[in-house]
């Protein structure tokens, strides 16, 4: 696989887990929500799961990553600038969504079932976000 591709799936990758256990920490600890933190820890196990279904090697996306010289690196005024435990959450849900997009469509490149995958995974996103929203 070309090794960009790999970056992409890397940060992504890195990107939808750390925006998840963010999300999932918020129901967590502020809402108390149970069920809402139990679907957030589900989904997180179910990407690390679908990757692994992938058959992309940990070492091959380890090998591809150039953290120093990423281009994109430097953070957006925007992303430094919260104002509360709500703006964090829908901040992470957003990245979370956009990040199973980005390995949905990498994975369409050599692996529809693993791109089906992410799609379901996408749209149980879209769910705990709408179900998470009337408990903030």
């Amino acid at each position: 696989m070309d090794k960009g591709i790999l970056r992409i799936i890397d940060a992504n990758y890195n990107r939808v887990l750390e925006g998840i256990r963010v999300c999932e920490e918020i129901t967590r600890f502020v809402l108390s929500a149970r069920l809402l933190t139990a679907s957030f820890k589900y989904t997180r196990h179910t990407i690390v799961a679908t990757m692994k279904k992938w058959h992309i090697q940990k070492h091959a996306l380890l090998d591809s990553r150039n953290s120093q010289n990423d281009v994109g690196k430097p953070s957006a005024r925007a992303e430094l600038t919260r104002l509360d435990y709500k703006d964090i959450f829908y901040a992470n849900i957003q990245r979370s969504k956009e990040s199973v997009r980005v390995l949905e469509e990498c994975a369409k490149l050599n692996n529809k079932a693993i791109a089906r995958l992410f799609k379901d995974i996408r749209y149980r996103l879209y769910e705990i976000e709408k179900k998470t929203h009337s408990k903030l």
